[in-house]
């Protein structure tokens, strides 16, 4: 289990930008299950769209992308927490993107990230996002560690 701070501890991303609020199971190079609690406060919905408002499908990659990072971080025994701070995930490819259901204010975004495949610092991860358990959203995500 992993608070948001200790998230932050692992990825360089803050408010409005940090996707994921809490790391609930994680089997390292294996799999991760995190979530986003969506609110109707967040600055996107100003724009998308008023009166109407759904959580952006480039805003739920960009969760699975946030949460595929931890799993990979997470998983790479060798790193000290001084070197992950010097390093960052960055992601190279967005395959086979598919949204099903809308996100809405008030929902639990659950984030489930497996690993399809990896070798040195590249990751090929599959994502998926639920919403009371029913699929809102998946995608292959290629990512590689990086120094900053």
């Amino acid at each position: 289990m992993m608070d948001v701070v200790e998230i932050q501890n692992i990825l360089p991303h803050r408010y409005p930008f940090l996707l994921v609020d809490r790391i609930t199971e994680i089997v390292k190079n294996e799999s991760l299950v995190g979530y986003k609690n969506v609110s109707i406060s967040e600055p996107v919905f100003e724009g998308h769209f008023p009166g109407h408002p759904i959580y952006p499908g480039v805003m739920i990659l960009e969760g699975m992308a946030q949460a595929g990072g931890v799993l990979a971080f997470k998983s790479m025994d060798n790193l000290s927490e001084e070197e992950v701070k010097n390093k960052v995930v960055y992601f190279m490819s967005i395959d086979k993107a598919k949204f099903r259901n809308p996100v809405k204010p008030g929902d639990r975004l659950e984030y489930r990230i497996s690993v399809i495949k990896h070798k040195g610092a590249i990751w090929l991860l599959k994502g998926e996002a639920y919403v009371d358990d029913k699929l809102t959203s998946e995608a292959e995500l290629k990512a590689m560690i990086v120094d900053k």
